[in-house]
């Protein structure tokens, strides 16, 4: 999802030849494809967006493959990219990476002063060490290594998976279908009070060039919208959105996470940078997205 919308935002930049590493063609946990890969194009700039990623359910179940890959990805590009002498790397984190009960809004020097949310924590500790990582190439090295906090994301290309996806593609899905089958409600995940900030995707690559052009520091810089929801505003939104007219309905028997995650942008802000996409706005994008791409798995089954 994020990797599709740099690209979508760099092609208006004039910066030459956009290089992707195609999972079919490298696999980023495997050191000397990565060192191959790299030594072979030789990138100028490295924005680095691939994670191992999911929702609650997939990090409970899958903790070594979260916490593994994610350090085997960051640690491989990174090394091949200081090899290679890149000008520039952006590491992309996690809003995860912070306390479980941080001060609201998140600054971003509330990193590594207190304990974790327990459902996330493999995919967090991951991302810690990848801007770790960064600040240590930068101090070693002397390299422009820069680490950028992205908000919970949405939007074209999401993963749909109802046991690996994060909470919009999940309500999308399920509201979906809810719908269709003519539900008197919908099911929602937990007690529906924690609040959660949300970012199209095509936003964050947006502040992604633009970190990328104006930002050279060793902290990390968030990335967020500025306004958070409760989830169970947030399913309501959705449930409009595709058109479910029943009710909600909450599973507290699920966890609920971290009880409010927003993100002080301030300092992005204050560079000049704003998102533009509104959030209503932004799950209707995303719903017609979904709708385009279910047709087309269906017209290529038909076919």
């Amino acid at each position: 999802m994020v990797g599709s919308a740099v690209v979508r935002r760099l092609v208006t930049e004039n910066v030459g030849e956009i290089l992707v590493a195609p999972r079919d063609k490298v696999d980023l946990t495997r050191q000397s494809q990565v060192e191959d890969w790299v030594a072979a194009v030789r990138p100028d700039v490295v924005m680095l967006a691939a994670a191992r990623v999911g929702g609650i359910a997939a990090n409970a179940a899958r903790p070594v493959d979260f916490l593994h890959d994610n350090l085997m990805i960051e640690a491989n590009i990174m090394a091949a990219s200081a090899a290679a002498k890149v000008s520039k790397l952006l590491f992309l984190g996690s809003s995860c990476i912070y306390p479980k009960f941080a001060d609201q809004p998140i600054v971003e020097e509330a990193l590594l002063t207190g304990a974790l949310e327990p459902t996330n924590q493999w995919y967090a500790v991951a991302k810690i060490a990848g801007i770790k990582l960064a600040e240590a190439y930068r101090e070693q090295y002397g390299l422009d290594f820069i680490s950028a906090m992205p908000t919970n994301l949405y939007g074209p290309g999401d993963n749909y998976d109802l046991e690996s996806s994060h909470v919009i593609p999940a309500l999308l899905r399920k509201a979906v279908a809810a719908r269709d089958a003519g539900d008197a409600n919908l099911m929602v995940w937990g007690t529906g009070t924690p609040r959660r900030e949300f970012m199209h995707v095509d936003d964050l690559a947006d502040a992604l060039v633009f970190v990328l052009k104006n930002y050279s520091a060793a902290q990390h810089i968030n990335v967020g919208s500025g306004s958070d929801v409760t989830i169970a505003e947030l399913a309501a939104t959705v449930a409009d959105v595709v058109g479910f007219k029943g009710g909600l309905t909450f599973d507290t028997s699920r966890p609920d996470g971290t009880p409010r995650k927003l993100m002080d942008g301030s300092k992005l802000a204050a560079m000049g940078w704003s998102p533009r996409i509104g959030l209503r706005e932004g799950l209707a994008d995303a719903y017609a997205h979904l709708q385009r791409d279910v047709a087309a798995r269906s017209g290529a089954a038909r076919a």
